[in-house]
């Protein structure tokens, strides 16, 4: 699976994207977020409980809910305005 990083979120993670393999654990978003936490300090400081951020599963907007079967790629971005 592809994790993409945008914005200051890439700068703390350090790259802009990584592939990586799940462990059979890893069932939601919720779940990879709280095993990124557990890669690197860095993981932990830009994915930290509280921050304000948001999430995508194959490009489409997503809730620490959905599911990752299937799944390609999961983004995480800051959170954002229009106008």
């Amino acid at each position: 699976m592809k994790i993409r990083y945008f914005a200051w979120m890439k700068r703390t993670v350090g790259v802009p994207d990584e592939e990586v393999t799940l462990p059979v654990e890893v069932k939601t978003v919720g779940d990879l977020v709280a095993w990124l936490r557990h890669r690197s300090p860095r993981h932990a400081e830009a994915l930290a409980e509280g921050a304000a951020f948001g999430a995508a599963v194959d490009k489409r907007t997503a809730t620490l809910d959905a599911p990752l079967a299937g799944v390609r790629e999961v983004a995480f971005f800051p959170p954002f305005t229009g106008g």
